[in-house]
């Protein structure tokens, strides 16, 4: 568990090297964003154990075959032949929307309500103006239950999610599912204090939420 000194020790390190300078060190394209710690030296931080540090922007549409293999063979799968031709013609855009979780479930569950339903009606339809790379849905918890329950309802939300857009005729290897529990809540410490009320829970809503981001070309 990185506590928030080491996290704050791990943002000032990712400060001392610009995302530029990662990309020119390992050949990688970051669009900007790190999706892992690096060092002094511009290389990946790593664990005692040999695991990479990742950080609170990582997504897999980030992932490098030095920390992640498995992700980055399964989106070079997941793409068409002749992708890579396609992309050096059009130039890669991506849209991000944020979908608040109480328009999508009822306090401490899983199941898509209506509201919720018609939201993804939209974003399904806005994605028919693209083409699609991939669909990066991360789930959310408040702070109400343990990590391990958190962390378990945040995945069932972002599966939740990805399982209505594939019933929409979104392809299912398009779409990473992951969960953050807890651990990146909107609200500040100093908010929502006390024990669990309907006061509190609507307080801590926005931390209930599933993010989606969607990456890809446009087609006209």
């Amino acid at each position: 568990m990185i506590t928030r000194a080491k996290h704050s020790l791990l943002l000032a390190t990712l400060l001392g090297l610009s995302a530029a300078a990662f990309a020119q060190t390992k050949g990688i394209d970051t669009k900007g964003t790190v999706g892992y710690v690096i060092d002094q030296r511009g290389y990946v931080a790593k664990s005692g154990t040999g695991l990479c540090w990742r950080t609170g922007f990582w997504t897999p549409a980030m992932a490098i075959e030095e920390c992640d293999p498995d992700l980055v063979k399964k989106d070079a799968a997941a793409k068409p032949a002749g992708a890579a031709a396609a992309a050096a013609g059009a130039k890669p855009t991506a849209s991000k929307v944020t979908l608040a979780a109480d328009a999508l479930f009822d306090f401490n569950k899983a199941t898509l309500r209506d509201e919720g339903k018609a939201k993804l009606d939209k974003l399904a339809g806005d994605i028919k103006g693209i083409k699609l790379e991939v669909i990066i849905a991360v789930g959310h918890a408040d702070r109400f239950g343990t990590d391990a329950y958190n962390q378990k309802l945040s995945e069932k939300r972002a599966a939740a999610v990805k399982t209505y857009l594939v019933g929409k005729g979104v392809e299912p290897n398009r779409v990473y599912t992951e969960g953050k529990g807890e651990k990146q809540p909107i609200t500040k410490a100093d908010q929502c204090k006390g024990p669990k009320s309907k006061k509190v829970i609507d307080c801590l809503q926005p931390d209930r939420r599933v993010e989606i981001e969607v990456i890809g070309t446009k087609t006209k």
